[in-house]
């Protein structure tokens, strides 16, 4: 056991991480490092949840290190576009920005826009919650299916009850509902049985086991010339007649990576979070770890681990390695994480009825390119600059079918080659974490 006196100081851990960076020709903000450092190791007595008086916003206090009011009045006016609202008397709550979003401080390259809804429904049983969550729900799929500035793409609720064909994907039992505008609009999905029958499955039937809630868009700044994929992971939970708050999905969610647009729905928050379980960071981390595995093994991305591994560290006390990982989200290669995200965004932008502008998507493939022109050099940038002409001119061709798909997945794949290249190199040059990430492998084989 290490006995106080002998923690490491701020300024060691410093000099660990400048020896690291280096050697692997990581860039360091030593200050900046050093501020961090020393205010994630402030008195772990401190409240939980602070609160900006100067930007309106709240959080935990560990995500709140990481936040950059910056780009605040965007995400508020996307905000309006993606929360979940309702009459007042029967709906409350409180929206918040999460993943890199919520690291503005420390991500220059964010990929999407993620938030992260709390919906606190009172009613009389819990059926009824169902069907009210349900009506909030599609009337706000309804309400923005397109427009200028948005476009609806999909919503999730509710599980598969069996196995089953739908779009013609094979579904497992258990697997959460993905739902098109046009069946949300018809508010019934249609799944094909192994024995040929088709089973017809309803919207309200779904809310009854909602599952993961969450709803996808394409949104546009055009101020900024820029697409994004926005969406909202709804935590919907029933308040009883008696008070009583429980989860319709069985699950009340952490709060340790979200950061709250309105300081106002602060008391949405703490009424519903104080239900939170008393091991919900243990828990929360468990989680982290199963995606850390699953983006090392079955669907590599080094990309995505290492966000989430600097989420583990953080909360778990391994802050001179989380420091580290922090350093690397400013690198300029990441940039092409951003690529690789906003690849899908394009693809999303232009399927056939879209709303969205097809110049939007002309100038935001073109802010790409001159991006990874600016940032790659020799080979690199020729075959990333190359793929994203092709796929530029392949777009605006909405009937472009297979040849539309192949070529979505050929400027992925390329870029992510480069992106896992890069994250992979990074991480394991840090004994550390090689070692950390040796045994989430290990604990997968």
């Amino acid at each position: 056991m290490i006995e106080p006196s002998d923690q490491p100081s701020p300024a060691d851990d410093i000099e660990r991480i400048r020896e690291a960076a280096a050697r692997l020709g990581v860039q360091l903000d030593e200050e900046a490092a050093l501020q961090w450092l020393a205010a994630i190791a402030a008195d772990a007595s401190s409240d939980d949840h602070i609160v900006s008086h100067e930007s309106g916003t709240f959080g935990h206090r560990v995500s709140m290190l990481d936040f950059a009011p910056r780009d605040l009045e965007r995400f508020r006016r996307i905000g309006q576009v993606v929360e979940v609202t309702g009459p007042p008397e029967i709906a409350e709550s409180a929206l918040a920005l999460s993943g890199s979003a919520a690291q503005s401080k420390i991500q220059s390259f964010p990929g999407d826009c993620d938030y992260f809804q709390r919906l606190n429904i009172k009613a009389p049983t819990r059926e009824e919650a169902c069907r009210i969550m349900a009506d909030l729900m599609r009337a706000a799929a309804r309400r923005t299916y397109t427009g200028d500035a948005f476009q609806f793409l999909e919503g999730k609720l509710g599980s598969y009850p069996v196995d089953g064909v739908h779009n013609g994907v094979a579904r497992k039992h258990g697997s959460p509902i993905t739902w098109t505008p046009a069946e949300i609009e018809a508010e019934r999905i249609e799944l094909t049985l192994d024995d040929g029958t088709v089973r017809t499955i309803t919207w309200q039937e779904a809310a009854l086991d909602p599952g993961w809630c969450k709803l996808d868009w394409v949104v546009t700044d055009p101020s900024r010339k820029s697409l994004s994929n926005a969406s909202n992971v709804i935590d919907v939970t029933w308040e009883s007649p008696n008070g009583e708050i429980v989860a319709l999905d069985g699950y009340l969610d952490a709060y340790f990576q979200e950061v709250y647009l309105e300081a106002d729905d602060l008391p949405t928050f703490t009424k519903v979070v104080q239900h939170v379980s008393d091991d919900a960071l243990d828990e929360y981390v468990d989680r982290l770890e199963d995606e850390v595995r699953k983006y090392l093994t079955k669907q590599v991305n080094y990309g995505k681990a290492a966000k989430r591994m600097y989420n583990i560290f953080r909360l778990s006390g391994r802050h001179m390695d989380a420091a580290y990982v922090r350093e690397l989200f400013d690198e300029p290669a990441t940039i092409l994480y951003q690529v690789w995200s906003l690849i899908s965004t394009l693809d999303n932008a232009t399927q056939a009825g879209s709303s969205i502008p097809i110049e939007a998507v002309r100038d935001q493939t073109d802010a790409l390119m001159m991006q990874v022109i600016q940032m790659l050099d020799g080979d690199e940038e020729t075959e990333i600059v190359s793929a994203l002409l092709s796929l530029r001119r392949t777009l605006e061709d909405q009937e472009a079918g297979e040849r539309r798909t192949a070529e979505v997945e050929a400027a992925q794949t390329r870029v992510i080659n480069l992106v896992n290249t890069f994250f992979r190199d990074k991480l394991e040059g840090v004994p550390t974490i090689r070692d950390y990430i040796r045994a989430m492998q290990e604990v997968h084989s």
